[in-house]
C-alpha cells in the first residue's frame, strides 16, 4: 500500500499526495437508517450523550425554517463537529461526495487552479503554486494567505472545504482574496480553472561541472524520472548537484526514499514514523544504489517545501550533513489514514514524520543552514540569490 508524503496536497485543486496517506476499511457497524445514530453502537464508556440527543430534539422542536431541518445534513455536521473537536486540520469528515471527489484527486483526475494549500496557525496558506498552472501563471506564491474564495471567509475552513470551493471544470472562474506578507491590503485574484498536469523533474548544466535538479513533485512517476536524469547526470561531466526542492510539496513517501537512496548508504534512516506512543514507531531506510553518495550537493528549500519534500531534505542533511539554502520549509509532516465509513469517509491523522536525528517535522518545519530570501524584486528582475549561493557554496566543496 502505497504512503503518500505530504502535506495535505491540494493542487487546487488536487486532492492529497500527502505524506502518509492510508486506506482502509472501518470496522464500525453501519448507522441505522433514516439518518438517526443509534448510540450504543461503538458508544465508549463514560460518557452520556442524552445532552446530544437533547440538543437534536430542541432543535427539531424549535428551530423556525423547518424546510431546512435535514437528518441526514444534521448527522453529517455533527460528525465533522466531532472530528473538528480534535484541532486538527487534517483530521475531517468527509461525506459521500465529497470522500468520492477525494479519491478521484489521489487518482490524479483532477481540474482546478494548481495551488497546494495547507493551514499555518489557523489560517489558509498556499504552500506553492504548481510549475506551468494557471496559478503560477497568476503569480501565486507560497506564503499566500487566501483570505475569501469568491468572497467566502476562509476563516475557521478547513482544507477539504476549501478544495470543494476552490476546484471546478476547466474554463470556470475563481475569486481567491489574498494576503501577502509585506502587504498592506488584500488583493484579489481571479484565475480561470484548468486541467492540471503535475511537472515532474528538470536538470540542467550550471558552471563546468555542476548539475541543478529541479524536483517539482513526488509523483508516481518521479523515481523513473530521477533515475533517467541521475544516469544521465553519471555520464556527464557533473560532479557536483544542487537539488532544488523549492515549491515541492511532497507526494509518495515510497518515491522520497528511492530518490535517498541515490544520495545515502544503504541503511541510512530516511525517517521516522513516530504514532505517539499507540504503537512502535516505523523506520524507514535507504535502498538504494549510492551511486550520487560520493556527489558533493546542496538542497534548495523554502516555505513551499512540504511533506516528502522535508523527509528527503532532512534526510541528506542529517546523513551526509549537507547544506539546506534557502528559507524555512513549510511544515507538514503528518500521517493520515482514509477510513470508510458506511457512509462517508474519516481522513485521520494517525503518525508524524521525524527526520533521522529525531526532529519533528510538522508545525516546526526545516530551519535552513543558510537562509536566503527571495524577493519579489529579484523574481521580476530574473535573479535567483538562492541557487547562487547554492553554487557559491557548492565551488567550496571538494
Amino acid at each position: 500500500m502505497k504512503k503518500l508524503a505530504v502535506f495535505f496536497l491540494v493542487l487546487l485543486v488536487f486532492g492529497a499526495f500527502g505524506a502518509g496517506f492510508y486506506f482502509g476499511k472501518s470496522q464500525i457497524s453501519p448507522s441505522p437508517p433514516e439518518g438517526v445514530i443509534n448510540t450504543e453502537i461503538g458508544k465508549p464508556e463514560g460518557v452520556d450523550f442524552s445532552l446530544f440527543w437533547e440538543a437534536w430534539n430542541t432543535l427539531e422542536k424549535n428551530f423556525v425554517d423547518r424546510d431546512k431541518i435535514d437528518y441526514r445534513e444534521m448527522l453529517y455536521g455533527a460528525i465533522k463537529g466531532l472530528a473538528g473537536s480534535l484541532e486538527d486540520p487534517y483530521t475531517v469528515f468527509m461525506p459521500p461526495e465529497d470522500a468520492k471527489v477525494f479519491k478521484e484527486d489521489v487518482s490524479g483526475e483532477f481540474q482546478g487552479v494548481g495551488i497546494e494549500m495547507g493551514m499555518r496557525n489557523g489560517q489558509l496558506t498556499v504552500i506553492a503554486p504548481l510549475e506551468g498552472t494557471p496559478a503560477d501563471r497568476a503569480g501565486f506564491k507560497a506564503g499566500d494567505k487566501i483570505i475569501k474564495v469568491d468572497g467566502q471567509d476562509t476563516q475557521g475552513i478547513t482544507i477539504d472545504e476549501a478544495v470543494k470551493l476552490i476546484r471546478g471544470p476547466r474554463g470556470t472562474e475563481v475569486t481567491l482574496t489574498v494576503l501577502r506578507e509585506g502587504w498592506s491590503e488584500v488583493k484579489d485574484f481571479t484565475i480561470v480553472r484548468d486541467v492540471i498536469e503535475i511537472p515532474v523533474l528538470t536538470w540542467e548544466m550550471k558552471d563546468p561541472n555542476i548539475a541543478h535538479i529541479k524536483l517539482y513533485h513526488f509523483s508516481s512517476t518521479a523515481s523513473s524520472a530521477f533515475s533517467k536524469a541521475a544516469l544521465e547526470i553519471l555520464n556527464s561531466k557533473a560532479e557536483k548537484i544542487v537539488l532544488d526542492l523549492r515549491n515541492n510539496p511532497g507526494g509518495y513517501l515510497e518515491v522520497a526514499q528511492d530518490i535517498a537512496g541515490w544520495f545515502l548508504e544503504k541503511e541510512d534512516v530516511v525517517t521516522v514514523e513516530d504514532f505517539g506512543g499507540k504503537q512502535e514507531a516505523e523506520v524507514y531506510k535507504a535502498k538504494g544504489n549510492e551511486k550520487l553518495l560520493s556527489y558533493p550537493t546542496v538542497v534548495l528549500i523554502n516555505q513551499g517545501s512540504a511533506s516528502a519534500s522535508e523527509i528527503l531534505a532532512g534526510a541528506l542533511r542529517d546523513n551526509r550533513g549537507i547544506k539546506l539554502v534557502g528559507e524555512k520549509s513549510f511544515g507538514k509532516g503528518s500521517v493520515q489514514e482514509l477510513e470508510e465509513l458506511s457512509e462517508g469517509s474519516l481522513k485521520i491523522t494517525i503518525a508524524k514524520w521525524l527526520t533521522p536525528n529525531g526532529a519533528l517535522i510538522a508545525e516546526k518545519g526545516l530551519e535552513p543552514d543558510v537562509k536566503v530570501e527571495m524577493t519579489e524584486e529579484d523574481i521580476e528582475a530574473g535573479r535567483d540569490p538562492q541557487l547562487d549561493k547554492a553554487i557559491e557554496i557548492l565551488k567550496t566543496l571538494r
